[in-house]
């Protein structure tokens, strides 16, 4: 009876443990997964906001665009945050002695490991949720937000009194402007066809958005100034349409957009090329959230590799390891890209690599 009560107690107290870790890791690791994404959704908002910095974004309009960057991102970032929490969280437990009074008061490393395996196993539901579904309808609802943005906000860019760059090869100044879609005073030079230069002056002008994302402007009692050399030609009209097309292409459907059923679908009907990058987007979609589990295995015994160098340590730990692995991936892909190697070789290669050292490093530091 006394054993049975002692046996209770022990399993609270397991219980107590691992819940306290579990928590100190899921701190952790939200505040590893909102870091990362920081700093990579930046480079994407850069080229966004150098996309739509010519017609102007509102808050909500960037909010939404963040929104829909970060859960872009996860597939990538979730494994990385699980990693990271646990060398830091491992690590501090390690730094701290912790761990030694673990295994001396009889507790296996298996055991001690279990808070990892709980929060690899959800961020392995959530990464699979993330490659199925979650990813592919960010992507989708971020273009159609950049393209309404486009839609809505390109009459606005333009201006009266200043000098709008926002079309290619082409600089406009209006003097007034009644309405959102309504200018008058109208200046425009056309440098496209760069041997024959235009300046298009028109009294008053409509603006809207044609097919394509391009800006049609209606102009109405004007001329044309067109340059050939050392001669001029002078038109005068009553009505002109000049279509106008913005600096930068607006966002065409990428393989983040699809669904791994979507990639199976397509590779088959696609050229080798366009088959071959499918087909690595299509492994990706697998391998990224299988790395969660891998990582489970991979994680505690890397802690204590880490020795007594703290949470430093474990971070920069963590960052060497991934960065080896993506530089193998990216190498394997080119080579795949190359025709030198098959493509489920180059997409798996570090995958297995690495899952093969997890349970390696994870079976000895079991053993001892």
């Amino acid at each position: 009876m006394t054993q049975d009560y002692a046996k209770i107690g022990e399993n609270q107290a397991m219980k107590i443990l691992h819940k306290s870790i579990v928590k100190e890791l899921a701190v952790t690791f939200l505040i590893s997964l909102a870091f990362l994404n920081f700093i990579l959704m930046m480079e994407k908002l850069l080229r966004l906001s150098r996309f739509l910095s010519g017609i102007g974004v509102s808050i909500i309009d960037m909010a939404q665009l963040i929104i829909y960057l970060q859960t872009q991102l996860f597939l990538l970032t979730i494994p990385m945050a699980l990693l990271l929490s646990t060398l830091v969280v491992y690590g501090r437990l390690n730094l701290d002695n912790e761990l030694i009074i673990l295994r001396v008061s009889g507790m296996d490393f298996k055991e001690i490991s279990k808070p990892v395996m709980i929060l690899g196993a959800l961020c392995f539901l959530l990464n699979m949720a993330v490659s199925f579904y979650i990813g592919p309808k960010s992507s989708v609802r971020l273009r159609d937000v950049i393209t309404t943005i486009i839609t809505t906000r390109t009459p606005l860019a333009i201006e009266a009194g200043t000098f709008n760059t926002s079309f290619k090869d082409i600089v406009i100044i209006i003097k007034e402007k009644p309405s959102t879609d309504t200018i008058s005073g109208i200046f425009i030079y056309d440098g496209r066809n760069k041997n024959e230069p235009r300046i298009l002056m028109a009294k008053e002008g409509k603006l809207s958005v044609s097919e394509g994302l391009n800006t049609s402007m209606y102009l109405k009692d004007g001329y044309i100034h067109i340059a050939r050399g050392e001669s001029t030609t002078e038109l005068f009209f009553e009505k002109y349409n000049i279509v106008l097309r913005l600096e930068t292409d607006a966002p065409s459907r990428k393989n983040a957009e699809l669904t791994p059923f979507e990639l199976i679908k397509e590779t088959k009907q696609a050229e080798i090329s366009r088959a071959v990058s499918l087909q690595l987007e299509f492994h990706r979609r697998l391998s990224l959230p299988l790395l969660c589990v891998i990582l489970i295995f991979f994680g505690p015994p890397l802690a204590l590799m880490a020795g007594k160098s703290g949470k430093l340590g474990g971070l920069a730990l963590g960052l060497a390891v991934f960065t080896v692995y993506y530089v193998i991936l990216i190498y394997g892909e080119n080579l795949v890209r190359a025709g030198k190697i098959a493509h489920y070789i180059g997409a798996w290669t570090p995958t297995v690599i690495l899952g093969l050292f997890a349970l390696w490093i994870f079976k000895k530091e079991s053993l001892k």
